[in-house]
């Protein structure tokens, strides 16, 4: 399969509202379609942190979503990118969703210079773990680095 990474766009609000509500339950967090439409709105407002790029597969449909954004470091002085919300559709995974989005959001970091994507997962989550494990840098609290 092959994986297009790319901003979300109109076209995807539908797709991208349901793997959305499906990460939010499977972590756990009640989501109203008001809480959706705001994320909506940040991912398109250019004065907003939240960025948003979708995957997509041959058949040019929504399979995955990453939702991320700018953070100051002040120790270094420098920007980095905090990755806050990542989920591949279950029929998707496997085949490289994770690592696409990764090397995406990689790449947008180092084209506005930002020397450092982070994430967290839950200790749990150990198919997650397994992927970002062989991608980046793991610390003490289960948030992974990647450097750009």
């Amino acid at each position: 399969m092959v994986v297009k990474i790319r901003r979300a766009a109109e076209q995807d609000r539908a797709a991208l509202n349901a793997l959305f509500q499906a990460y939010c339950a499977f972590g756990g967090e009640e989501q109203t379609s008001e809480m959706r439409d705001r994320v909506w709105g940040w991912i398109h407002d250019q004065d907003a942190q939240t960025r948003c790029f979708i995957a997509e597969n041959d058949q040019r449909e929504v399979i995955g979503f990453v939702h991320f954004r700018p953070y100051e470091r002040p120790m270094p002085a420098t920007k980095g990118a905090f990755i806050d919300d990542m989920f591949v559709a279950p029929s998707a995974r496997g085949q490289g969703v994770v690592e696409a989005m990764i090397e995406a959001v990689g790449v947008y970091a180092s084209d506005h210079g930002w020397d450092v994507v982070r994430w967290m997962t839950s200790e749990t989550n150990y198919r997650a773990r397994s992927v970002y494990d062989r991608h980046a840098t793991k610390s003490n609290w289960v948030t992974y680095q990647l450097n750009t």
